[in-house]
């Protein structure tokens, strides 16, 4: 349990989070600005009202496992035998001696002088739990220990704060590691290993008061405990750990007590939470009990869970994978510690990049904007383990412990912290492509930014070098979902040639100007674009992007695309007289994905053009689970064989597939179209229709994202040697509806010019 600080009432814009907020207004004059007014972004998005921005601080050359705060100084208790500053390498000449415990400012991340040694004579000591006294003069302290400077313990302490010393009269007797603590005015909860405490029987948590005797309050576990709270009204314990009985009762990880006696006042019995998930943290304030879960193996939970301040019922429960391990409250927002992966169950991030920082409301599971990140360390390779809010000065700075080694991609170990201000750090500059497809008009495209603490972001889109913008528009993104934003330029004319640059703020911080993108103004509109745009794309990939990891969708559905693993971009030859391509490279596994999620069409067509002389086959286009991971759930792809030949299949409850008789590995660009409605499902090749199976109406029911060059197969048909895809791939598109045979005929017949 992490010290509590006083919270003040949520702010913000609920329902925003998600929406994109376009000021599209007209453009009568080559350089008008259209002014922001409420939709302004922030220095920090509301209801986040920590920055992401990482401060100096000293680190350790271990693993800290408990945090507490008083008075402007941070406690940081762990297993570690030195600290040193910011930027210096373990073993440095600037290493200081300090034995399991260090204290530092909290404004400075420098250490103070109070210094305390943490032993044991036999086996490793560990402090694992800290808590400061309401009235701020006494630090407890729990772990696996038999002395602090040399006074002799078991296992849970009480510092004197103003003397940096342990008590001599406060040596209660705890036969096993403790865990969790949290503090009264008159009480010390504890949760743990043991199975005593002075000589009484107390299974995994008990209580002492603050002159070490045991109390009444019993709350026997059959499990280890890992987490105290003492509800805001003070009746009431929540404990949390591995258990499935406490008192008797049934109730597996979480279970509230009363806070004299221990009585089970809710119990949560088997089922609620998985048997093989555990609560690792609990925080209470007057708006609730909230708990941090982690589980091993599958159908475990590994999130957070918010209830109800009087009747501890549940409010929510986010879906997360990635073993939570600390909880922070702080103006109405839940920070968390975790290394989550998957929270496609929400509707968020599918399975992929581990992401360790995260935030939501008290009220409501989403996701907000705030995502600074660390890695997963050393140890049990989990990241971040404990929190500490700890204000100083006027500003209130969250310290945050664990067993990483870098924070934001610099070697950091162990420590590192945030706080309420100033927000310093700029968005990443905006990815565009600029284009000019139809007569008179320019596109200009681009992938919204990110910023780690700021969800709504101001862009500038300048044109010709000028100074001031030509438009202006706020948009929502987060590091995970970043949309496609479009701007027309229509105060051109045909054959002028024009630049582009764009600029993303948070309000308080600026980018740079993106890269000067040049264009010359369509006298004509693309014949072959023209066909795919009027015919319905709901996503269209020209690939005439040079860098970035940014593919532009020049259709209405802004779906842009993101290469992983770097495939090969602007390849000097192009299909449908695009002028270039992408080249993929399957034995190096690279594909492009969708930044948005989908939900399972009913009815759509799939296009593209290939070129390939590959003997390893490997899928061209499908919809599946996964963004930056082999799916676990794909279907409605198109693949070749080792042969060369083509399937187009889907998986409405089993493999259903067709499959072309001709082979198309011989080096020139061939179109392929796919699709799928009332009348089954179809292949269409170089304009021809080549298989067909009228029987197939469905697919597989769950939503997805597409991938272009690569991604499982396992199972599926004439399964080729490589799931990835080694040619080239130009003009993908995907219809919300089935493209007739002539409508394919006419993209087949434009594309090459015949």
């Amino acid at each position: 349990m992490h010290d509590r600080s006083p919270q003040s009432r949520r702010t913000g814009r609920p329902g925003s989070r998600r929406s994109i907020t376009a000021l599209a207004l007209a453009l009568t004059a080559p350089l008008l600005t259209v002014p922001l007014t409420a939709t302004d972004a922030a220095a920090l998005t509301s209801p986040v009202a920590l920055t992401a921005d990482d401060l100096s601080t000293w680190q350790t050359n271990g693993v800290v496992y408990a945090l507490a705060q008083a008075d402007g100084v941070v406690f940081a208790g762990g297993t570690f035998s030195a600290i040193r500053p910011a930027g210096a390498a373990a073993g440095d000449a600037t290493e200081q001696p300090a034995v399991n415990f260090a204290a530092f400012d909290a404004a400075t991340g420098a250490p103070t002088g109070c210094t305390l040694s943490f032993t044991v004579g036999d086996g490793t000591a560990t402090v694992r739990a800290l808590a400061v006294s309401p009235d701020g003069q006494t630090l407890y302290a729990g772990g696996y220990f038999g002395a602090v400077n040399g006074v002799g313990v078991n296992s849970l302490a009480a510092i004197d704060i103003a003397t940096c010393t342990p008590s001599p009269d406060f040596h209660p007797a705890v036969a096993a590691t403790v865990r969790a603590l949290d503090v009264t005015d008159s009480t010390v909860y504890l949760g743990g290993d043991f199975g005593t405490v002075n000589g009484e029987t107390r299974q995994r948590f008990a209580a002492v008061d603050t002159a070490g005797a045991l109390t009444s309050w019993t709350a026997n576990a059959d499990e280890p405990g890992r987490a105290v709270a003492v509800t805001a009204d003070g009746q009431h314990v929540a404990i949390g750990g591995d258990f499935f009985s406490v008192n008797g009762s049934d109730s597996h990880a979480l279970a509230v007590t009363d806070a004299t006696t221990g009585a089970v006042t809710r119990a949560y019995p088997r089922g609620f939470f998985p048997d093989t998930s555990v609560v690792k943290d609990i925080t209470a304030d007057a708006s609730g009990v909230y708990t941090a879960s982690e589980g091993s193996g599958g159908g475990v939970f590994d999130g957070r869970a918010a209830f109800e301040p009087d009747t501890f019922a549940q409010r929510w429960r986010d879906t997360c994978l990635g073993a939570t391990q600390a909880l922070q409250l702080y103006q109405g927002v839940v920070y968390s510690a975790s290394h989550a992966h998957d929270c496609s169950s929400m509707g968020e991030f599918p399975d992929g990049q581990r992401r360790h920082l995260l935030a939501q409301t008290t009220a409501d599971p989403a996701l907000l904007g705030w995502a600074p990140d660390t890695n997963d360390g050393i140890g049990e390779g989990i990241g971040p383990r404990v929190f500490a809010l700890a204000p100083k000065d006027g500003t209130d700075y969250l310290w945050i412990g664990g067993e990483f080694t870098a924070v934001d991609g610099t070697a950091q170990q162990a420590l590192t912290r945030v706080a309420s201000g100033p927000d310093t750090a700029a968005p990443t500059v905006p990815q565009v492509k600029v284009e000019s497809v139809e007569a008179g008009k320019v596109a200009v495209h681009w992938r919204s930014s990110y910023d780690t603490d700021d969800s709504h972001l101001t862009y500038r889109v300048y044109k010709d070098g000028a100074s001031t913008p030509v438009y202006e528009v706020a948009a929502d993104s987060l590091p995970w979902s970043r949309p496609q934003l479009t701007w027309t330029d229509t105060a051109v004319a045909a054959g002028e040639s024009h630049s582009y640059r764009i600029s993303a703020s948070d309000g308080t911080n600026t980018t740079s100007k993106s890269t000067a993108q040049s264009v010359t103004v369509a006298s004509a509109a693309d014949a072959y674009a023209a066909k795919v745009r009027s015919d319905g794309a709901n996503l269209y990939w020209r690939f005439g992007e040079t860098s970035n990891p940014y593919a532009a969708d020049s259709s209405s559905g802004d779906d842009s695309g993101v290469h992983w693993n770097a495939p090969t971009q602007a390849v000097a030859d192009g299909a449908a007289g695009s002028g270039s391509s992408v080249g993929y490279t399957g034995s190096q596994s690279e594909w492009t994905y969708t930044d948005k999620r989908r939900s399972t069409p009913s009815a759509y067509s799939l296009e593209l053009w290939f070129k390939t002389t590959t003997s390893t086959g490997g899928k061209l286009i499908g919809f599946a689970n996964k963004v930056q991971l082999a799916s676990t759930t794909y279907d409605k792809q198109i693949y070749m064989t080792n042969a060369g030949r083509l399937i187009f299949g889907v998986y409405p409850g089993s493999i259903r597939t067709i499959t072309t008789l001709q082979a198309f590995n011989d080096g020139n660009w061939h179109h392929v179209v796919a699709t799928q409605g009332s009348d089954g499902i179809k292949l269409y090749v170089d304009g021809t229709l080549r298989a067909s199976n009228f029987t197939v109406t469905t697919s597989q029911q769950s939503s997805g994202f597409w991938r272009v060059g690569g991604d499982n197969l396992d199972n599926w048909t004439s399964r080729p040697s490589s799931r990835y895809f080694t040619g080239q791939i130009d003009e993908v598109a995907v219809y919300g509806g089935v493209l007739t045979s002539s409508q394919i005929a006419s993209h087949y017949s434009t594309g090459t010019g015949s």
